[in-house]
């Protein structure tokens, strides 16, 4: 009994090979020899403040910075909204000057229903 449990043990481990820490699976090798399939890489996006060359964003342009904050009221993190770091930052700054004099909302306006 205990000559069988060792046998299919082997087995086992004959059927699935490891490669370092990683094992290869039959969905994750291609057909062809074993090569990976790629993985859906998402477009990069564009700072929209780099591409039209502003400078900092402007706490008055409420059309521009309403762009950059969600339905509740957040400002969009980076890998949303496709900002570089530079203007991210400036983007929060306008965006808190403009929620402080009161041109944009704090949160969102409560749903009725």
């Amino acid at each position: 009994m205990a000559q069988d449990t060792n046998t299919q043990d082997e087995q086992f481990e004959e059927q699935q090979p490891i490669q370092g820490r990683r094992r290869i699976t039959p969905a994750a090798t291609n057909v062809s020899g074993g090569a990976t399939r790629r993985r859906y890489t998402p477009r990069r996006k564009v700072c929209q403040f780099c591409s039209d060359k502003i400078g900092t964003p402007d706490y008055k342009d409420i059309k521009r910075l309403q762009r950059f904050i969600s339905d509740r009221g957040k400002i969009l993190p980076r890998r949303r909204s496709g900002t570089c770091a530079k203007h991210q930052r400036g983007l929060a700054t306008a965006i808190k000057r403009a929620r402080h004099i009161a041109l944009l909302p704090f949160v969102a306006a409560p749903s009725r229903g």
